[in-house]
């Protein structure tokens, strides 16, 4: 109520409550009333319980103002190591939308190295996303992950310009996953082979 009627001291002193829920009502009462701020999303990524951690996360986007473009990319970046994998993949969204370059050797790792195949596939998105060269070996590496990751990897592949990329999809349009194949076709500029698919 307290957002949706522009109220942001009551939505701020929710901040305080002890029932985390409260806490992520309202965080998001702040970010819909636009007052929420880089330090808020900071303490709530570093203190707050689960709830919050993923609300922080998730309204990180659309955080301005001071710190915003320095203090924030890097608290997104270190909740890349959260244990909650709804807070990891909300955060390798944010580096995504900022092509956020210092993120790259953290979301390279966790492409390779997650367990949780949500967070492989957000991280090598935002590899590919950002576009720097120093994430391709992980996107090409993830081409070989499960089908969902390998998806990602096929689409990600057009955020490089490299001679390896080429060669990559000639490999992935002959995918057992007929998406990838179709991913793959898409981005060669190649028809699919009308048999590729399920009928």
């Amino acid at each position: 109520m307290a957002g949706h009627a522009g109220d942001a001291a009551l939505a701020r002193r929710g901040l305080g409550d002890p029932d985390p829920g409260v806490q992520a009502a309202a965080l998001g009462a702040l970010a819909r009333i636009g007052v929420l701020t880089s330090g808020d999303v900071e303490t709530a990524l570093r203190d707050g319980a689960p709830p919050l951690r993923r609300r922080a996360a998730e309204a990180a986007p659309g955080v301005r103002g001071p710190g915003s473009r320095s203090a924030l990319p890097a608290a997104l970046t270190a909740a890349l190591a959260d244990p909650d994998p709804l807070v990891v993949v909300a955060a390798a969204w944010y580096l995504a939308e900022r092509r956020h370059r210092p993120a790259v050797p953290a979301l390279a790792a966790l492409a390779a190295e997650h367990a949780d195949t949500r967070c492989r596939e957000a991280a090598v998105a935002a590899l590919g996303a950002i576009g720097d060269p120093a994430g391709l070996p992980a996107v090409l590496a993830a081409l070989g992950d499960k089908a969902t990751v390998r998806r990602r990897a096929t689409v990600a592949l057009a955020g490089f310009e490299d001679p390896r990329v080429e060669a990559a999809l000639r490999a992935a349009a002959e995918d057992r996953d007929w998406q990838v194949r179709q991913a793959a076709d898409d981005l060669l500029d190649e028809p699919p082979d009308p048999l590729s698919r399920p009928r």
